[in-house]
């Protein structure tokens, strides 16, 4: 088995927006040089404020968005040189919002099918493989004749995450799945989750800006903010000795009455988080930063190692107490 099933190797994502004839052209750096990996079997969580760019990542690694620089290599192989179908096989995305990622005039047989006969199955094989799948996520055979709007927000979010797993992916990217549900039904997607991945083999990679989702699920957590990775380590690194004030500041606004890991609510972020569009000069989180001093306004921190396998992009990341 191979090491790495993803690698990202300095992946940026860059848009020209605006006009030439009204305030000219801009460059919206939405990733801007993200180094990754994912390994066989492991669930990577991203985590990050909305406008970080981690549905842009996640579009690029679907082979959807091309990088504008960097390598994305999946299961191998470059995936720009891989066709869509056979991307396709490789990693699927189960999406944020179950109401809107269904077709409202398909059944739930023809989602599931539609894949399948899409990269040649054969029809015999089609029927016994969307009957399998719909077990496997807890659904009944007679759901399969059934349209979308039969059934419970978290009965379709099931139905997005069989019609994810249908084509059997490696790579399973999980775009803030359980944040359009009720409470009650959270838990019981996410453990469904976990129990797939375990039984299928899978490799996910959690996007989330809810820090108690991801802890639940990570093998590994990636911080993002404004396009790039601030931080990253083993889940219990991050959430117990985090190294960098952003990473702080998602885990100070998690509610937490007993105050598990000692943070205090001075190391919240003030202010919204900047324009892509405008970044700051220097450490981009500089303008909210409890912990800003004239060297994080002049000069951006690299990610660099705290400890084995624990790297944080900040000046003061050894001097966090």
């Amino acid at each position: 088995m191979a090491d790495t099933l993803l690698t990202l190797d300095d992946v940026a994502v860059h848009f020209t927006v605006g006009s030439s004839l009204r305030g000219g052209l801009k460059t919206l750096r939405a990733v801007d040089g993200v180094t990754l990996e994912v390994r066989p079997g492991e669930c990577l969580g991203l985590v990050g404020e909305s406008g970080c760019g981690k549905s842009t990542l996640a579009l690029t690694i679907m082979g959807l968005v091309a990088p504008s620089h960097g390598r994305v290599v999946l299961d191998g192989d470059d995936l720009g040189k891989r066709s869509r179908l056979e991307t396709a096989r490789l990693v699927q995305m189960v999406f944020q919002d179950p109401y809107a990622s269904l077709n409202p005039r398909q059944t739930v047989r023809r989602t599931l099918a539609d894949p399948l006969r899409l990269q040649g199955v054969d029809k015999a094989e089609v029927d016994e493989r969307v009957m399998d799948m719909l077990a496997k996520v807890g659904l009944r055979r007679e759901h399969a004749d059934r349209y979308p709007h039969e059934f419970s927000g978290g009965q379709r979010q099931r139905i997005g995450i069989a019609r994810a797993l249908i084509l059997r992916p490696k790579l399973v990217i999980c775009d803030e799945p359980v944040s359009a549900l009720d409470v009650s039904i959270r838990a019981q997607i996410i453990n469904l989750l976990l129990e797939l991945k375990d039984e299928m083999g899978l490799s996910y990679i959690m996007i989330s800006h809810d820090l108690g989702v991801v802890e639940h699920m990570s093998d590994r957590v990636a911080v993002m903010y404004l396009g790039r990775i601030v931080e990253q380590g083993g889940w219990q690194e991050i959430f117990e000795n985090p190294r960098h004030p952003y990473t702080r500041a998602l885990i100070a606004a998690i509610p937490d009455p007993f105050n598990r890991v000692g943070i205090t609510a001075k190391a919240k972020a003030k202010g919204e988080i900047p324009s892509a569009l405008n970044m700051p000069s220097g450490c981009p989180f500089h303008p909210r930063c409890p912990l800003k001093a004239d060297r994080c306004v002049a000069e951006r921190p690299m990610l660099e190692a705290v400890s084995p396998a624990h790297y944080a992009a900040c000046h003061f990341r050894d001097r966090i107490d």
